[in-house]
Parts: C-alpha cells; structure tokens; sequence
C-alpha cells in the first residue's frame, strides 16, 4: 500500500496521546525488551549481495527482512560509492566496532564518540580517554587499507564542549589565548593517539545564541592551528528547519568551506514523539544540501564535494506512551508481527509499518534497503559525501549498498 494520507490520518490520531520526550539514541536510550538476544554476526559472508538477491525493493516483506538482515557480501572490500564516507561508532554500542573492522574499506574516515573537552579550573583537558581502543584503531587501519593506492581508513574522533558554563564559553569565545590553550590540548591529545584530526561539535549548540562572527572566530582559528600540524578538521552543523531557519547556511559555507576538511550535516531526526513521522523524509536531506551550496553557486562542486550527508541507522517506534528510538534489535522484536510488506510513503521514500502486539500500538518508521539505497543515490546526484550515524545501529546487510 502507498499511503502517504493514511499515515497521516494515524499520526494525528497518535499526537493526541504522545506524552513522552525522547532524543537521539544515546547512552541511555530505549533499552531493547527482547527475550531473545540477536547474535551480531550470525549469517556473516554470501555469495550474493542484496541486488543479486532482489531484496532492494520500495516495498519489502517482512519476512524477508527477518530471513536475510544478518548476512552480508562476502566481498566487503567492494565499494558502490566513491564520495567521502564517514563512519560514527559509540562506546554504547559495541556492533559498531565490529561493523567498522568487517567493512573498514567502505569508509575513508571513522569517526568514534570517545571525547569531550572539559574545564579544570583554568586549564582544559580531553575527557573519556578511557574509551581510547588503540588495538581496535589497528585492526580498523589494517582491516581498511588499499593495497593498489595505499589509502587507509582515518580517524577522526568526535570532540564535544562536556560541562561547560556561560562563563567558559563567554571566555573561550573572547579570548585568543583561551582558545590557543584549548587547541594545544586537542592537538597533543591527536597527536599522542595518532588520529588524523578531529571532528567537532559546537556549531549546533551555540548557532543563534552568538555572534556568527565570533563562531567563525573560534572554528577558523581551531582549523589553522590544527593545520599546521597536519591535522584535520571536521565540522558538524545542522540542517534548514522552518523552525530555526539558517542556523547554516551558504554565508557560513561562503565563508568556511576553503578552510575545513568536511561538514557533517545532521540530515535525520526529522519527527520526534511530539511530531511523529519520517525520520529524514528525502525531500529535505536535498533541501538541506542545496541550502547550503545551491545549484549554480560558485565553486559547488568543491562545496559539495565536502559535504557529508547525514543517514540515520536507527528508527522510531512511536506508541500511544511516547515512543523513541530503536535501533536493530528492537525493530526486529517488531517486525517480526507484521504479515505483509512494509508501507512505503511515496513523499519521505522511507517505509513504516504499524502493529498492535501485547505492548499495545506502534507505528514504527526504522531506514530499509531501499531507502538508504536512495539517500545514496540523491548524495550522489548531488555530488556529496555521506556520514552515517551510527555504525551497529543498522541491519548487517545495509553495508552492501556502500
């Protein structure tokens, strides 16, 4: 069934139950009720990929997703996208680990969630270096290097400002020296860990509370420091909403793009419980890339070209109580009841699907096959990069379209 209406018509029905507030997968979030655990790999290497299979379809059964989501082509190596592909992996989510080891020579950059820049009275430190895995950063360079090019996969873990007051921020932001301290202790924490430079988030948390100007201020002077050092810097910035207009824009790509490495464009958490639906309905991930560099703009192809679109591999399930995001395991437990193919929604491109089982009902929007095949496509189109977010939230065989 194509029913973009009907879906609608649900959706207004859950808005007048939905009281629970929910965020991004994180730590805490949405623990799994399975009774029975999914083993990560089992299934492991096929003779055919999921096209050979047939199984890259707008309207997927339920069952065959069930059948083969563990399995994989055993010829990880293959790549089908040549733009830049970043890779998250969280220490909450140890598949992601695995999942970046198996198709390390899918990714050109991993980035881990390991670290956070915290204030020690007047000195700044890198928190969560406990997480550091040297041995898993081995095995992801061996597991990820091309022997005809000598290319291997970099890492760039994700730095974000952890615990810090009005005051830090205010001195940090005003302070040349104050931000010197902090990107020495950035650049020995690299450089002692060998990582290829880093991936910052600060944009989004600050954006629309300051100056644009003292923003350019802090990212510009963190990205030429780093630079020096033959460093790296990634940037993470959020898309065009209605709701928050440009907090970036084609000003800020204008004045950014020749000095930082990538963008990491947070193109996902689309709905929330509060506005339930598509998690990044397609039309606007395109949106949101041509916000920032437009057709025709000047040097588009090099703006986009350091762009990373946002996929999301986890899903929502949205209930009577509220709901939030699941990832693979918790959309298994329910995909298991449904008979039939899954609902494609011709508008957002995303498949959903809705059941009542003995937790009560669910509407469930979780990224398939075909879907992420068409974010692929359009960052392809577009002549972008891709992020996703975040590795071992997804099914196995996803990595077959990369």
């Amino acid at each position: 069934m194509r029913a973009p209406d009907a879906l609608l018509l649900r959706v207004a029905l859950l808005l007048l139950l939905l009281t629970t507030v929910r965020g991004t997968l994180a730590p805490d979030s949405h623990k799994s009720k399975s009774k029975t655990k999914e083993s990560a790999l089992r299934g492991g290497p096929q003779d055919q990929d999921v096209f050979d299979l047939g199984l890259v379809s707008p309207e997927p059964l339920a069952k065959d997703i069930v059948s083969n989501h563990r399995g994989y082509f055993k010829e990880t190596g293959l790549r089908r996208f040549n733009g830049t592909t970043l890779g998250y992996v969280t220490p909450w989510n140890s598949h992601g680990y695995d999942v970046a080891k198996i198709f390390a020579k899918k990714f050109d950059i991993i980035s881990p969630v390991w670290l956070q820049i915290v204030k020690q009275g007047d000195r700044y430190a890198v928190a969560g270096t406990h997480d550091i895995d040297a041995g898993w950063l081995t095995d992801v360079r061996r597991k990820g290097k091309q022997v005809h090019n000598q290319r291997t996969v970099k890492v760039f873990p994700r730095f974000i400002f952890d615990h810090f007051t009005d005051r830090d921020i205010k001195l940090l932001l005003s302070d040349a020296q104050e931000r010197t301290k902090v990107n020495d202790v950035l650049i020995k924490c690299c450089k002692d860990n060998g990582f290829d430079g880093l991936v910052l988030e600060v944009w989004s948390q600050l954006a629309g509370r300051i100056d644009d100007k003292i923003l350019y201020t802090l990212v510009l002077q963190m990205a030429k420091e780093l630079q020096k050092q033959q460093l790296r810097l990634i940037l993470v910035i959020p898309p065009f909403r209605k709701e928050t207009g440009h907090l970036f824009g084609e000003k800020h790509m204008d004045k950014l793009f020749k000095h930082i490495y990538a963008f990491s464009l947070m193109t996902y958490d689309f709905s929330s419980v509060q506005r339930p639906g598509a998690n990044a309905p397609l039309y606007f991930v395109r949106k949101a890339v041509e916000t920032i560099a437009p057709e025709g703009c000047a040097d588009m192809t090099a703006k986009r070209a350091k762009i990373l679109l946002g996929l999301n591999m986890y899903g929502n399930d949205y209930t009577p109580d509220g709901g939030g995001p699941i990832t693979f395991s918790q959309y298994l437990d329910l995909v298991r009841h449904v008979k039939k193919h899954l609902t494609y929604d011709e508008r957002d491109v995303e498949n959903f699907f809705e059941i009542k089982n003995d937790d009560g009902r669910h509407i469930v929007f979780y990224p398939t096959l075909y879907s992420i095949n068409e974010r692929i496509k359009l960052a392809q189109e577009l002549g972008t990069g891709i992020s996703i977010w975040e590795l071992g939230q997804g099914l196995n065989y996803f990595y077959d379209l990369f």
